[in-house]
């Protein structure tokens, strides 16, 4: 097998190709790492900070903060994203191991005192952080059960030079195979991959039985170089910026770890959790920091809220494949932390789909609370042309359904503390059978191409069929319309015109005209 490319999906020609096409913007003058947040904070771009803290390291965030940036990852526009996910989650891609001295993210290897955590430019990232937080990292865990490689999003809350809590209280493949280890004595050997393309983040996510470095290759689209960690033998993408490595200790949850300004808007409260100690960093000669924007009031544009959205929609996806016949197209909304409202357009093809379709979201999404479900007429990622379909396709006492004692993510603070909560879903769609009446026909701007020979008056056109106004312009193919009102009006006058209840212009049948 050709080894793999370990440049195309490295993070640093990425971020400059983010610049080129305007996602990213540079950030090169001198900058204190407790002001990096602010900037980050509800920026619509990607920023690359060239002299980031005292050592003046460079630092980049927001990188996958839009769906325009992790599409540009893909390779893709933003509307073929899901498609071309699921696309490449089916098809199986290798792992290739690649030697030590050919990793690039092994070109540099700190042990004992210079693996220091306090010398990366972590920063405080919300005000009531319980300290600075390495938010971007990737965490890689063998279980040593399955022989298995597991993949997950894991924030890391630095405590010292070596030391820095990880937060394992979420159900999660992670939290089971820790806590099997510390049940039997035992530390759990993890590496921490700092610095990683889109595609990576978006393999982190995601959860198919499978040894999870395959996910990365899968969404890559090509076969992925890994490398064996220096200390504990993970595996680890060999074209990482930096890999954390080190081991999660035997004694269960026990530190403070918190607050932390969670993906909801809101503050997660300090937990007890597991203690992470660093034993090496390895990187590249020239290493690129990468953290990464998980809270604020703009979370429609965190990291967290984008990679969740596709995660969901991808979920949803299959789940409406076997609920109903023909979905057109699904969007988890990032202002709801990309989770929480998810909306599906469908085109009905038998009555009580749409009911279908909510509780096919109902039971696949854990996190989903709101559930819309429009035709395939309304754009599921319009704000605008949902709130339309909200106001005018939708009666509560009709079209409302709620369903209760649903399993709930405790960061919700709506629940108020306890476990279990309810889900709402709103059918948006019009009423089915047939075609939609005038009512639930929507305008458009009139074209004047009536895409056959233009007839020669509108007595003509009229003999041939009944038309509307406009349908009555583009058959004389008129770029005015008003000499079409003329001769409607003398047609009316000789007492030879209807109106049908569509409101189409028709010649009378027996002379006597009823248009008024």
């Amino acid at each position: 097998m050709a080894a793999p490319d370990l440049e195309r999906f490295r993070l640093r020609p990425f971020v400059e190709r983010l610049v080129e096409i305007g996602e990213a913007i540079v950030h090169d003058a001198p900058i204190d790492l407790i002001d990096i947040a602010a900037v980050l904070d509800g920026n619509p771009r990607a920023v690359l900070f060239t002299d980031a803290g005292p050592e003046g390291t460079e630092l980049v965030g927001g990188v996958t903060g839009s769906r325009a940036r992790i599409a540009a990852g893909f390779d893709c526009p933003p509307e073929d994203l899901l498609a071309l996910v699921l696309e490449r989650l089916a098809a199986p891609r290798e792992l290739v191991e690649i030697g030590r001295a050919e990793a690039p993210v092994q070109t540099v290897v700190l042990t004992g005192e210079d693996a220091d955590l306090t010398r990366l430019p972590v920063h405080l990232q919300h005000a009531l952080d319980g300290g600075p937080y390495i938010s971007s990292s990737l965490d890689h865990v063998r279980d040593p059960e399955t022989g298995l490689t597991n993949l997950g999003c894991r924030r890391m809350m630095v405590r010292g030079r070596r030391e820095a809590g990880v937060d394992l209280n979420a159900p999660s493949d992670l939290k089971a195979i820790y806590e099997r280890a510390a049940a039997r004595g035992e530390a759990l050997p993890v590496s921490f991959v700092v610095g990683a393309h889109p595609t990576d983040h978006v393999a982190a996510s995601m959860r198919l039985p499978m040894d999870e470095l395959e996910l990365i290759a899968r969404l890559r689209g090509a076969p992925l170089g890994v490398v064996r960690s220096v200390t504990g033998g993970v595996m680890v993408p060999a074209d990482a910026e930096m890999v954390l490595e080190g081991y999660l200790d035997a004694r269960g949850h026990v530190e403070a770890e918190g607050p932390y300004g969670e993906f909801l808007g809101y503050y997660g409260v300090m937990k007890r959790n597991p203690v992470f100690h660093l034993e090496a960093i390895t990187m590249r000669e020239d290493a690129l920091f990468q953290t990464s924007t998980i809270s604020g009031r703009e979370i429609r544009h965190s990291e967290t809220a984008q990679i969740n959205a596709l995660r969901v929609e991808a979920t949803l996806w299959r789940a409406l494949q076997t609920a109903i016949r023909e979905p057109v197209a699904v969007c988890a909304s990032p202002a709801s932390g990309g989770s929480f409202n998810v909306r599906i357009a469908m085109r009905q093809r038998v009555p009580g789909e749409a009911r279908n379709a909510i509780a096919a979201a109902f039971g696949s999404l854990a996190n989903t609370k709101n559930v819309f479900v429009v035709d395939e007429d309304v754009d599921v990622f319009s704000d605008s042309q949902m709130d339309w379909a909200l106001a005018t396709r939708f009666q509560p006492d009709r079209d409302l359904v709620i369903e209760s004692g649903f399993r709930a993510l405790p960061l919700d603070p709506s629940l108020g503390g306890v476990r279990t909560g309810s889900k709402a879903g709103y059918d948006l769609t019009r009423p089915f059978g047939g075609p939609p009446p005038l009512y639930f026909t929507v305008p458009e701007a009139p074209s004047a191409d009536g895409g056959a020979e233009p007839f020669d008056s509108v007595e003509a056109a009229l003999a041939d069929g009944p038309r509307t106004f406009g349908a009555l312009v583009a058959a004389l193919g008129s770029r005015d319309g008003r000499e079409v009102a003329l001769a409607l009006d003398e047609i009316r006058g000789q007492g030879r015109l209807d109106r049908l209840e569509d409101g189409a212009y028709a010649l009378a049948a027996d002379g006597s005209g009823g248009d008024s």
